[in-house]
């Protein structure tokens, strides 16, 4: 899985540079936080996504016992999704991402893990017993790909509003 980056770096560096040549600070911030927003709505759907996402056992022949762990997997998941949006030359755009970071050391390939479908785990943390969980496979890519075109276009809006007011 990999992050999501909008970008168009030529026309964003370029009126980047225009706008700190022509001291138009606000205007410069304003880009930002309209690139910021444009990005959102793919963050927040993303969170949805994990949060919702039905992850089977393929069935037990005995009962389960209580979690050994009192952490919500996919909500710690979704606290982690972030959005960054960046104006130098080494990409500029937004990119939203996991931040892993923030995800405690054991779950920092979960995200990974889960977007194949296919969840392999001890029991318990019982390395002589493992089992196995499907969830829906490409959680993070299905959801990137349905909001892409839209993103897309809302960069290219702010960019022609920022060229109209310059020239």
């Amino acid at each position: 899985m990999e992050s999501v980056r909008i970008m168009n770096t030529g026309s964003l560096l370029e009126m980047q540079r225009r706008l700190r040549a022509a001291g138009h600070e606000s205007l410069r911030s304003s880009v930002q936080r309209r690139i910021r927003r444009a990005a959102e709505p793919l963050r927040n759907d993303l969170q949805s996504a994990i949060r919702g996402l039905d992850i089977r056992s393929p069935g037990r022949t005995r009962p389960g016992g209580p979690s050994p762990t009192t952490r919500p997997l996919r909500a710690t998941i979704a606290d982690a999704i972030r959005i960054s949006v960046r104006t130098t030359s080494s990409g500029a755009g937004a990119r939203v991402w996991i931040d892993k970071g923030l995800l405690p050391p054991d779950l920092r390939r979960m995200p990974d893990v889960i977007n194949t479908g296919r969840i392999r785990h001890p029991v318990f943390g019982n390395r002589r017993r493992w089992a196995t969980q499907t969830a829906t496979p490409l959680w993070w890519t299905n959801t990137v790909r349905r909001h892409q075109s839209r993103m897309s276009a809302e960069v290219e809006r702010v960019l022609d509003d920022v060229r109209q007011r310059l020239s």
